[in-house]
Formats: structure tokens, C-alpha cells, sequence
């Protein structure tokens, strides 16, 4: 799956993961492979994800927006702290 994440002020990651959990407003959630469409707000807390190396990344967002669409995450997240 294809991962964007961004801030109002830059391009934090783009890259490919195998999956990707997100803290949702009504609570947290799991994106694999072939994920169903969604939009969804963030409330804040880490989004994680695995990388297509293996690499295990966390960040803590300040809120925002993810879409998931066609294997495509795109997430608009208000401030990444870390």
C-alpha cells in the first residue's frame, strides 16, 4: 500500500507499508491490503506503520484526516510532534 503523510507545512513520509494503524475519533483502527474505503477523522495519538523493509515507524500526530481509497493512505494530519 502507498502511505503519504502530511503536514500543512511539509511532506513527513511517502512510501510503501504493509499496514498501518491510525487514532481514530470514535477510536483506533488497522489498514491492511485491499482495506475497504473510508475517511476518517484523527484524534491525537500515534499512527504506526510497517515499512515494506520491515521497519516498524511511529509518530504522534495532533489530529487531522486519513482516507484510505485502492490501496492508497493519505493522511493530513494537523502536526506531527514526533
Amino acid at each position: 500500500m502507498q502511505l503519504e503523510i502530511i503536514t500543512p507545512d511539509k511532506k513527513v513520509f511517502e512510501g510503501q507499508v504493509t499496514e498501518a494503524s491510525f487514532p481514530g475519533a470514535s477510536g483506533a483502527f488497522q489498514v491492511l491490503n485491499n482495506h475497504a474505503p473510508i475517511v476518517s477523522a484523527l484524534a491525537k495519538g500515534n499512527i504506526s506503520f510497517t515499512t515494506k523493509e520491515g521497519g516498524k515507524v511511529t509518530m504522534l500526530v495532533e489530529g487531522g484526516v486519513v482516507e484510505v481509497n485502492k490501496n492508497v493512505i493519505m493522511v493530513l494530519a494537523e502536526k506531527v510532534v514526533s
